[in-house]
C-alpha cells in the first residue's frame, strides 16, 4: 500500500473536506458502520474513500486516488462501488463531486414495490426539483455488481442522481458540498414521501416546475 505524502494545495484540500463531510453525515445518521462512500474529481484524477471505510473514521492521506481509468495511484484500496462514481463522471462533465449513502428513508423508499421507475420520488419541494430534479430508480443489483456501471451511465446523461433499488442514492454536484447538500435534500425529501403515504397529496405541477427551471437556470 502506497500512501499520497505529496499532494498540490487543492488536492489536499479536497482530501480534508471529504474527512469533514465524511465525519458529519455519519455523525448525524447519514451513513452507518462501513457503508456509504464519497469521491472529488482532481485535474490528475480523483479521490475516493476506500473499501471497508466508515465515512467518520477517514484518514485524508489513506483516500484512495485513482486516475481517470480507474487504476489505484496510491492510498489504500478503493471501494468495491468505484465503478459507480467512475460511470457517473464519465457522464458528466460538470460533476465534481459524487455521494454515495445508504441513508435511511432514501433506502427505505428505494425498497418499495410499484415506483415509477423514470421518477421513483414525486416533485414534492420546489427545494428536491432544484437540487435533484427527476429521480430514476435503477432496478436492483448486487453490491459490486460492474453490470451497474452501464446502467448508470446511461442514466447520468440526463440525471444528476439515480436511487439503486434496495441500497441507496448516487448523487452527484459540482462540489462535494452540492454533492451532499443534494443527497442530505433527497434524504428529507423520501422521509417526506413515507410519511405522506396514505395522505391526499399535491405535488409541484409541471408549470411550477417548469418556473423552477427557467428562474433558476436548472440543468441536472
Amino acid at each position: 500500500m502506497t500512501i499520497a505524502i505529496h499532494a498540490t494545495p487543492d488536492e489536499s484540500r479536497q482530501r480534508e473536506l471529504i474527512v469533514e463531510f465524511g465525519r458529519s453525515l455519519y455523525e448525524r445518521g447519514l451513513t452507518a458502520g462501513s457503508s456509504g462512500n464519497l469521491s472529488v474529481r482532481l485535474a490528475d484524477g480523483w479521490l475516493l474513500t476506500p473499501t471497508n471505510a466508515s465515512l467518520g473514521r477517514l484518514d485524508p492521506a489513506r483516500l484512495s486516488k485513482l486516475d481517470d481509468d480507474g487504476t489505484l495511484i496510491s492510498g489504500e484500496p478503493p471501494s468495491k462501488e468505484a465503478f459507480l462514481h467512475q460511470a457517473m463522471y464519465r457522464q458528466r462533465g460538470k460533476a465534481g463531486a459524487i455521494v454515495h449513502l445508504h441513508s435511511t428513508y432514501s433506502a427505505a423508499v428505494s425498497c418499495m414495490c410499484g415506483l415509477d421507475h423514470d421518477d421513483c420520488i414525486p416533485p414534492l419541494t420546489p427545494y428536491f426539483v432544484m437540487k435533484i430534479g427527476r429521480l430514476p430508480l435503477v432496478p436492483y443489483h448486487r453490491p459490486g455488481d460492474p453490470a451497474l456501471a452501464s446502467v448508470i451511465g446511461k442514466l447520468a446523461c440526463k440525471h444528476s442522481a439515480v436511487l439503486l433499488a434496495n441500497h441507496g442514492p448516487v448523487v452527484s454536484g459540482s462540489t462535494l458540498e452540492a454533492a451532499v447538500n443534494a443527497a442530505e435534500e433527497l434524504e428529507e425529501t423520501a422521509k417526506l414521501f413515507l410519511l405522506l403515504r396514505g395522505v391526499p397529496t399535491r405535488p409541484l405541477t409541471p408549470q411550477q416546475i417548469d418556473e423552477l427551471t427557467s428562474t433558476f437556470g436548472l440543468d441536472h
